[in-house]
């Protein structure tokens, strides 16, 4: 089996912009993948053409080899664009091998360890920053079916944080504390804005509302400095979204302080490296935690992992708040079980999902679709359109 062809697709999904892959073969099976980056489609998008030919005209399923040719044969390192395009055409090639072989993804990955796993929502507080708004679209997740849900309450503060604006922050997880039921759980997305003692200042002040973990605490400059807080800070630690090389959670494994990795799939170069992020984190003793704030193939990419890794906390899981259209694009979702807030795996041979072409072809690439959470009132998601009403699609 030979690769014959990669196609991309850009999508505009309402706050964000998507891209999508589709690998075709001479045996007539194709697979698909995801290399969505925020901010950075078009150029994750010239970046797939521009390796393309070192994928065609070889197998898809040998699979490594192939990630290894596209890293290695130009002789630099591109970062988490290089990484990004190689996971996009990885994700397709297990695509094409679990197709191939007529099982589903995490059956090459060892087998299922679980039949469902527990997600929390994100994306889903697209309202004004008072405890009582962040109430209301609270209660609509929980009517979901979700028991968990991820928030980043702290405006747009970077480096450190006015006092009045901390007890706005923490005024709204009161509110969601004081009037959800007990057992809900509370994740909290510092966005990395913080030098280390405002991260800490931060957590103690948050330490009385029962806070899941406390989200990339410090500034990205120096890995470093979450260690320092994550030994220090009265909620557990997570991290791990922006970094593109399995070693790095090799460095963050060696720190010390944090037990929860959170790997991003798109970022390190697909299914291959984020079972070795997988694996590593085991032999330390923690869990992993995927990031997903991508499209809907990124998710069944995660979910994947999650049928097949033991150490396996809980899943990201932004679908739900997207703009309804957008379940037009793909062929599966999955569901939620509101009786434990638990996501469904998917099954089909490969990935498991599917690109409707044509419903893509009616939502295509919008410059103005990006997040940018220093930018005021970005929790609305409006990408570059803030303060105004977003434009129906057709």
């Amino acid at each position: 089996m030979k690769i014959t062809e990669i196609e991309t697709f850009a999508v505009g999904a309402g706050w964000k912009n998507w891209l999508f892959v589709k690998v075709h073969t001479d045996k007539g099976i194709h697979g698909v993948g995801e290399g969505t980056l925020n901010g950075f489609i078009k150029t994750t998008e010239a970046g797939v053409h521009e390796l393309k030919h070192l994928a065609i005209g070889q197998d898809p399923r040998r699979i490594n080899a192939l990630a290894k040719r596209m890293l290695d044969s130009v002789s630099l390192d591109g970062g988490h664009i290089h990484r990004t395009v190689i996971a996009a055409i990885d994700v397709a090639c297990w695509d094409i091998l679990g197709k191939s072989l007529g099982v589903p993804i995490h059956q090459l990955l060892g087998g299922q360890v679980r039949d469902s796993v527990l997600g929390y929502a994100n994306g889903w507080y697209r309202t004004e920053r008072t405890p009582e708004a962040f109430l209301e679209a609270a209660k609509a997740v929980l009517a979901k079916g979700f028991k968990a849900f991820k928030l980043d309450p702290f405006g747009t503060a970077q480096g450190f944080i006015s006092r009045e604006e901390l007890e706005l922050s923490h005024a709204i997880c009161r509110k969601l504390r004081d009037e959800l039921p007990r057992d809900t759980l509370i994740l909290i997305d510092v966005h990395a804005r913080f030098t280390e003692i405002a991260a800490l200042q931060a957590a103690q002040r948050f330490a009385d509302l029962d806070i899941y973990w406390w989200e990339e605490p410090t500034s990205r400059d120096r890995q470093e400095t979450v260690h320092e807080v994550a030994h220090r800070s009265p909620i557990p630690v997570a991290t791990g979204e922006m970094y593109d090389t399995v070693g790095q959670f090799y460095t963050l494994a060696a720190g010390g302080g944090v037990n929860i990795f959170q790997p991003e799939p798109m970022s390190l170069g697909g299914i291959t490296p984020s079972m070795q992020v997988a694996n590593l984190a085991l032999a330390h003793g923690s869990h992993i935690a995927p990031h997903q704030s991508g499209g809907p193939v990124a998710t069944a990419v995660c979910l994947q992992l999650a049928a097949a890794v033991p150490n396996f906390l809980i899943q990201e899981h932004f679908d739900a708040f997207n703009d309804t259209w957008t379940r037009d694009l793909v062929t599966w979702h999955p569901t939620i079980n509101p009786d434990n807030g638990h996501l469904s795996l998917p099954d089909a041979p490969g990935l498991g999902i599917d690109l409707n072409i044509d419903a893509i072809k009616h939502h295509p690439y919008d410059p103005d679709a990006y997040l940018n959470v220093h930018a005021e009132g970005w929790e609305k998601r409006l990408g570059r359109r803030e303060g105004t009403a977003r434009k129906q699609p057709s």
